[in-house]
């Protein structure tokens, strides 16, 4: 009886114990159901985490586009490679060490820092800067590596179509943070970054997406798109220029600036040392000397002077004074360029075609007064930003004493930007009214069609009276064509110019640098000279003169080129008057071209023909294949129109040819041209009359005609 009843009490214990733990595992589970919670742990979140994948979705970069339309900074495909190191996952690198040693070549990685990297204790890892922005080949180089576990993805890649194009204009995006540096990529970065998105979706612990699983999205938004007021056609003649001088002068630096004087619109600029924003690792520098470097501009402010004097009612072109030395009585003495000889008794007029310091100097010092002075360098713009919408730019400085008004007179003392001096110009040029530069033209949101910014030309100030700037110009044309005029090398085939050359000297420790070549040359020009339509800057800083040349030399080169291109693409006639019927045929925004393109050849020619313009018939098709410039594109009159009939042709005769007709030859056919020089053609690497076509490759050279007159100031 007694055993019966301690195995009763003990079978209640148990199912007491039992009920216990039931009720305690009962009670936590529907805790746990309830509150979804395990010491703080949210389990729904976990779950969430483990199995929902969530794919970013890139919203893209904004282009950057020339006038005509040309992307020169844009957003186009790349992959990145990355490694999935899950043990048991499908597609997982299997052997670190091997798959190091074979990839680390390919992406430029020690092998002990990729095996690192493959051997953490992670689902997937990145490899590294260098495994970013992959091209579609170098992808295909590691795949047909055939390693496990390496994999790609598709990434957007800023990418400069043209290289080094407007380099300091555009910028550069910094592929291993993303971040915008320098230029416009830099000023307008929060208008052209994109916004990205996501996509979330359930997946399998294989990571593949559950049939039926929904999806949410939060859409991605594109950046805005640019247009820059850039001629694509005009920059690329600036660039050739200026690396032509680079390499024949090898100089500290340039720069230069070609602007629309009736708007303010900035047409070309372009730096030495320039880059590839592509590889902008093999930057050297940093700074666009257009709009951030200030110096002491030389006699380009002559210029600034005379229209200051003469608007001020105080000039007489006709009196006379001394010239060579000038003694104002401050203990300093003032020379003329030519080591203080001077050219005697000469009047004021006189003194802006022969450059004379000491002339600049008594018009501040005995005539105008250096108070008046300052007043109108500050409406010309001088010592202050434009506001041009390029970063860092610098306001220059302005000296405020007597002595230094006279010294500033001549373009020492006060330093002054490039973009300064062609706000400035365009005064001058645009009968009094002066033009605010400004380089982008619009700005669009591509998800909506929407127009975001459109520029409009901002008159800046009207300095000077309309009666002075022409005053000014017609000085500024005796400085070029006088016969003591110093910018003789600045004269253009039928086009007059009207501009004033410079030679700054440059500061040091023990005064300015001294000897030949040690000094800025320079050249502020517009053109046609009698309503000026262009202005261009040029500067080259300390280039490598032999000692038969003149600084002019190289600046020439560089604005006679692209001054005679900007009259091309800017349709604008030469000085000679045209006839009856070309003025009857020819709109002032110039010819538009008809299409040609099926036509027969001789029919085609004819065509093109009666439009007043020059057919350039390659090939002997029977047809025309392609024409360049293109049907609607607006040209001038006696252009030459290439018409291509087949695909292999006689090699012309380039001799004479200017840049801009081997560049629209290279478009037409396809042949990759290498050119040396500046000018018009002198040598083709490919006789006249050989049998040639687009797979063939030619070198050309330019040359300039010897100009016959110097720089002397």
């Amino acid at each position: 009886m007694l055993k019966r009843t301690t195995i009763i009490s003990r079978a209640f214990l148990l199912f007491g114990l039992a009920a216990i733990i039931i009720a305690v595992l009962g009670g936590r589970f529907l805790f746990v159901q309830v509150s979804k919670e395990i010491d703080d742990v949210d389990l729904e979140t976990l779950a969430n985490e483990r199995w929902t994948s969530h794919e970013p979705l890139q919203g893209e970069r904004g282009s950057i586009y020339a006038s005509n339309g040309e992307a020169i900074a844009e957003e186009v495909t790349s992959y990145t490679a990355f490694a999935i190191l899950q043990d048991g996952y499908e597609g997982a690198v299997d052997d670190p060490e091997e798959t190091a040693q074979t990839l680390a070549p390919y992406i430029d990685m020690e092998e002990n820092r990729l095996v690192e990297l493959l051997t953490r204790d992670q689902f997937q890892v990145e490899l590294g800067t260098d495994a970013r922005q992959l091209s579609y080949e170098e992808k295909e180089e590691i795949e047909d590596l055939g390693l496990e576990g390496i994999h790609f993805r598709l990434e957007p890649k800023r990418y400069y179509p043209n290289q080094a194009f407007a380099s300091h204009v555009l910028g550069y995006i910094d592929r291993g943070t993303d971040d915008a540096v320098m230029g416009l990529e830099a000023a307008l970065d929060q208008e052209l970054e994109g916004e990205g998105g996501s996509m979330t979706y359930q997946v399998a612990r294989n990571g593949v997406p559950l049939p039926g699983s929904e999806e949410e999205i939060s859409d991605a938004y594109n950046g805005n798109n640019v247009q820059l007021t850039l001629d694509s056609n005009i920059q690329l003649a600036l660039e050739q220029a200026m690396t032509s001088v680079d390499e024949e002068y090898e100089p500290e630096r340039m720069t230069a600036i070609v602007a629309n004087a009736k708007t303010g619109e900035i047409l070309a600029m372009g730096n030495r040392p320039s880059f590839n924003p592509n590889n902008y690792e093999a930057i050297t520098n940093h700074t666009n000397f257009a709009v951030s470097d200030h110096y002491e501009p030389g006699s380009t402010l002559k210029i600034f002077t005379m229209a200051a004097a003469v608007d001020s009612g105080a000039y007489d072109g006709d009196e006379e004074f001394e010239s060579g030395t000038y003694d104002p009585g401050y203990e300093h003495i003032i020379n003329d360029h030519n080591d203080g000889e001077g050219w005697g008794t000469i009047t004021f007029d006189e003194a802006m075609e022969r450059s004379s310091n000491v002339g600049f100097s008594k018009l501040v010092n005995e005539i105008m007064g250096a108070d008046t002075y300052y007043e109108y360098l500050d409406r010309f713009g001088f010592g202050k930003e434009t506001g041009i919408e390029l970063p860092n730019e610098a306001a220059g400085m302005m000296s405020e004493s007597d002595l230094d008004a006279m010294y500033t007179a001549f373009g020492q003392s006060s330093a002054v930007t490039p973009i300064q001096q062609i706000q400035a110009v365009t005064a001058i040029a645009n009968d009094g009214k002066m033009m605010q530069p400004y380089i982008v033209d619009r700005i669009e949101n591509p998800n909506v069609n929407e127009m975001v910014y459109e520029s409009e030309p901002e008159i800046a100030g009207e300095p000077i009276s309309e009666e002075t700037a022409k005053g000014v110009r017609e000085q500024l044309v005796e400085a070029v064509y006088g016969e003591n005029g110093t910018g003789g090398a600045f004269q253009v085939d039928d086009m007059t110019i009207a501009g004033k050359t410079g030679t700054a000297q440059i500061p040091s420790e023990n005064g300015y640098l001294s000897g030949h070549g040690q000094n800025i040359y320079s050249f502020l020009g517009m053109a046609p000279a009698d309503d000026p339509e262009i202005v261009t800057y040029v500067a080259v800083d300390r280039p490598n003169l032999s000692e038969d040349e003149y600084g002019s030399q190289p600046v020439s080169t560089i604005f006679n080129t692209v001054m005679h291109q900007s009259m091309q693409y800017f349709h604008l006639q030469p000085d000679e008057s045209p006839s009856q019927e070309e003025e009857e045929s020819v709109e002032a925004e110039g010819i538009e071209l008809e299409d040609v393109t099926g036509d027969r050849a001789n029919r085609a020619a004819e065509t093109v023909s009666e439009q007043h313009l020059a057919p350039f018939i390659l090939g002997e098709g029977n047809r025309i294949e392609s024409q360049y410039p293109f049907a609607g594109e607006h040209v001038i009159s006696g252009e030459k129109i290439f018409l291509v009939s087949d695909d292999s042709w006689e090699m012309p005769d380039m001799t004479g040819w200017s840049v801009r007709d081997v560049v629209k030859f290279s478009t037409a056919t396809g042949m990759n041209i290498e050119h040396s020089g500046t000018g018009y053609v002198r040598e083709q690497s490919l006789e006249p009359g050989s049998e040639a076509g687009s797979h063939d490759s030619l070198t050309v050279e330019f040359a300039h005609p010897e100009e016959e007159k110097t720089d002397g100031d």
